[in-house]
């Protein structure tokens, strides 16, 4: 396996200077003595952002940083990531961090939004839409599936293994090192591969277990389609929720998929300017 030196490959001192200036971290107070890491950039209405399995809230900063002049963007640090509060039972439901999310919007006086998840997010975003009427409109974008419905089963306990197996092999660091390069494309510039590795590195144990158990667990197909406006967006080349699985996610919500072109996994942090677009047009409606 080639050897990468984790430390010279995040983003350099002034990005990172950038980040805390225009985008700071901070810990918010919600029901059941829980804290929700957040990031905030904006103002107007609002656009709350879930990331997925291996990022974290300040990757949604270059999105935050074009909207900002028409839109109050929030993201969470997701259960047991930055520095939230895990979740209670060690295989949490959607339902449970759907829960959690609701008590961010309580927190934080939200009575009406654009909810955004990507990846692992979606299926959060979708258990959300279903359960809280401040949600009025989903855009779901790369969408991940999960593993939880029946006729997944041996795919579910292959992914688990290979998941958790990684992670004992070799930590978080090591993961940042050797799989954050699968969420871009191969075009990605720098600056976005240093920023998925900086997020990925930045992931905690307890809740990155937890969250392999809501992917391994969960049905994103169960909870679609919400009661309410969906877009589905996926990067032209996602090596990790293609275009065609996300085509079927777009058809159960009767809608047909978006491309982002020139984009992989985390196409928001390679393409920010169409993914912005995309919640512009959601504000809009």
């Amino acid at each position: 396996m080639q050897t990468i030196d984790i430390q010279a490959s995040m983003p350099p001192a002034a990005e990172l200077a950038r980040l805390d200036a225009r985008f700071a971290a901070r810990e918010l107070a919600v029901a059941g003595d829980a804290v929700v890491s957040v990031r905030e950039r904006g103002q107007g209405p609002a656009i709350v952002c879930l990331h997925g399995i291996g990022s974290g809230a300040a990757s949604w900063l270059e999105v935050a940083e074009l909207l900002a002049p028409e839109a109050r963007l929030i993201a969470w640090d997701a259960p047991g990531y930055g520095a939230s509060t895990p979740l209670e039972a060690d295989a949490p439901t959607a339902a449970d961090y759907a829960a959690r999310l609701g008590a961010l919007l309580d927190a934080l006086r939200i009575e009406s939004c654009v909810l955004l998840g990507h990846s692992l997010g979606a299926i959060v975003a979708a258990a959300a839409a279903r359960r809280d009427a401040r949600i009025r409109r989903l855009l779901l974008v790369s969408p991940a599936i999960g593993y939880g419905a029946a006729q997944r089963a041996e795919a579910r306990a292959k992914v688990r293994a290979e998941r958790l197996a990684t992670l004992e092999q070799l930590g978080i660091a090591g993961m940042a090192a050797h799989r954050a390069g699968r969420l871009v494309s191969d075009q990605a510039s720098e600056p976005a591969r240093q920023w998925v590795r900086w997020n990925m590195a930045r992931l905690n144990d307890r809740g990155y277990r937890q969250a392999v158990e809501l992917l391994c667990n969960a049905d994103l197909l169960a909870e679609l389609p919400p009661p309410m406006p969906v877009r589905v967006a996926c990067g032209a080349l996602d090596a990790v929720t293609p275009p065609a699985a996300c085509e079927e996610v777009a058809r159960r919500c009767g809608v047909a998929l978006e491309l982002v072109d020139d984009a992989g996994h985390a196409g928001y942090v390679e393409q920010p300017r169409a993914v912005a677009a995309l919640l512009r047009e959601s504000l809009a409606h």
